[in-house]
Protein backbone atom coordinates (compact mmCIF):
# COMPACT_ATOMS: atom_id res chain seq x y z
CA UNK A 1 0.00 0.00 0.00
CA UNK A 2 1.42 3.12 -1.15
CA UNK A 3 1.64 6.05 1.78
CA UNK A 4 -1.22 8.58 0.15
CA UNK A 5 -3.75 5.56 0.11
CA UNK A 6 -2.44 4.93 3.80
CA UNK A 7 -2.66 8.51 4.98
CA UNK A 8 -6.23 8.29 3.56
CA UNK A 9 -7.39 5.09 4.85
CA UNK A 10 -5.77 6.61 8.28
CA UNK A 11 -8.04 9.29 8.18
CA UNK A 12 -11.12 7.61 7.36
CA UNK A 13 -10.78 5.52 10.30
CA UNK A 14 -10.06 8.26 12.51
CA UNK A 15 -13.40 10.03 11.39
CA UNK A 16 -15.28 7.66 12.22
CA UNK A 17 -13.82 7.73 16.28
CA UNK A 18 -14.34 11.09 16.02
CA UNK A 19 -18.34 10.66 14.82
CA UNK A 20 -18.34 8.49 17.39
CA UNK A 21 -17.13 10.91 20.23
CA UNK A 22 -19.30 13.31 18.93
CA UNK A 23 -22.29 11.10 18.97
CA UNK A 24 -21.29 10.46 23.01
CA UNK A 25 -20.32 13.65 24.03
CA UNK A 26 -24.29 14.29 22.63
CA UNK A 27 -25.70 11.72 24.66
CA UNK A 28 -24.06 12.32 27.72
CA UNK A 29 -25.39 16.52 27.53
CA UNK A 30 -28.41 14.76 26.77
CA UNK A 31 -28.50 12.97 30.30
CA UNK A 32 -26.92 15.82 31.95
CA UNK A 33 -24.34 13.59 33.02
CA UNK A 34 -21.31 16.17 31.90
CA UNK A 35 -17.97 14.64 32.81
CA UNK A 36 -15.09 16.66 31.37
CA UNK A 37 -13.60 13.60 30.21
CA UNK A 38 -16.58 12.39 27.57
CA UNK A 39 -16.10 16.87 26.45
CA UNK A 40 -12.55 16.03 26.05
CA UNK A 41 -13.14 12.72 24.10
CA UNK A 42 -13.32 13.74 20.46
CA UNK A 43 -10.04 16.19 20.56
CA UNK A 44 -7.84 13.06 20.02
CA UNK A 45 -8.93 12.13 16.78
CA UNK A 46 -9.91 15.68 15.81
CA UNK A 47 -5.73 16.57 16.58
CA UNK A 48 -4.95 13.54 14.09
CA UNK A 49 -7.69 14.79 11.39
CA UNK A 50 -6.08 18.02 11.41
CA UNK A 51 -2.91 17.11 9.80
CA UNK A 52 -3.96 14.10 7.92
CA UNK A 53 -6.79 16.44 6.09
CA UNK A 54 -4.74 19.14 5.16
CA UNK A 55 -2.37 16.87 3.71
CA UNK A 56 -5.22 15.05 1.67
CA UNK A 57 -5.97 18.70 1.06
CA UNK A 58 -2.81 19.75 -0.76
CA UNK A 59 -2.06 16.92 -2.28
CA UNK A 60 -3.76 17.44 -5.91
CA UNK A 61 -2.08 20.93 -5.67
CA UNK A 62 1.56 19.56 -5.04
CA UNK A 63 0.95 17.15 -7.76
CA UNK A 64 -0.14 19.79 -10.08
CA UNK A 65 2.99 22.00 -8.39
CA UNK A 66 5.58 19.41 -9.72
CA UNK A 67 4.13 18.25 -12.80
CA UNK A 68 4.33 21.99 -13.94
CA UNK A 69 8.15 22.20 -12.97
CA UNK A 70 8.88 18.62 -14.81
CA UNK A 71 9.47 16.85 -11.24
CA UNK A 72 7.63 13.90 -12.24
CA UNK A 73 9.76 10.91 -12.06
CA UNK A 74 7.74 8.67 -13.92
CA UNK A 75 8.55 9.24 -17.00
CA UNK A 76 12.36 9.02 -16.44
CA UNK A 77 11.70 5.61 -14.70
CA UNK A 78 9.90 3.94 -17.91
CA UNK A 79 12.73 5.10 -19.87
CA UNK A 80 15.67 3.61 -18.08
Amino acid sequence: MNWNKWIRAVHRWVSLAFTAAVVLNVVAMLQQSSATWIGLLALAPLALLLPTGLYLFLLPYVAKWRAARGGDLGDARDLA
